[in-house]
């Protein structure tokens, strides 16, 4: 299994022409999990303030709503990543906000697993893996072999 995935990404790599950073989450291979990209939704893909109230979800962010599309379009795996996912009535209100702003129905969840590969969040803090070290400009670690690598 390990060598059909290992083969499967090397052939993604020479298939893509992405232009981020992101891994393949695609497979041909019904037993091989996808893998997911989460993506934090206020302050994050839409715009947050404190004034905002659950009632509505902010205007898209742009930057990040093209990144997501682009993602998408590229057979990733993207799940909103929202504390609002523990209301189903919010759920619903993201969904909607999903669909007007041009996207698909996407998972909203609140659930990290095994198989988030990366989560674009407003809050997050990134820590080099198993060192406990936050990542500086200084110390960011080299893409990792299953990422695709930015191209210019």
């Amino acid at each position: 299994m390990i060598k059909r995935f290992k083969e499967f990404i090397r052939k993604k790599k020479q298939e893509s022409t992405r232009h981020h950073s992101v891994p393949v989450a695609e497979t041909d291979d019904n037993f091989l999990s996808p893998g997911w990209i989460g993506v934090d939704l206020d302050g994050t893909l839409a715009r947050s303030d404190r004034n905002l109230s659950l009632a509505r979800v902010g205007e898209a962010v742009p930057k990040m709503l093209d990144l997501v599309k682009s993602m998408v379009n590229n057979g990733v795996r993207v799940k909103i990543f929202t504390a609002r996912a523990e209301d189903s009535e919010q759920v619903k209100l993201v969904k909607a906000w999903l669909v007007k702003n041009g996207l698909p129905n996407l998972e909203v969840t609140n659930v990290k697993d095994y198989d988030m590969i990366r989560l674009y969040d407003d809050r997050a803090v990134q820590v080099i893996a198993n060192t406990g070290e936050i990542v500086t400009d200084s110390n960011r670690p080299a893409p990792r072999s299953d990422s695709l690598e930015t191209r210019e």
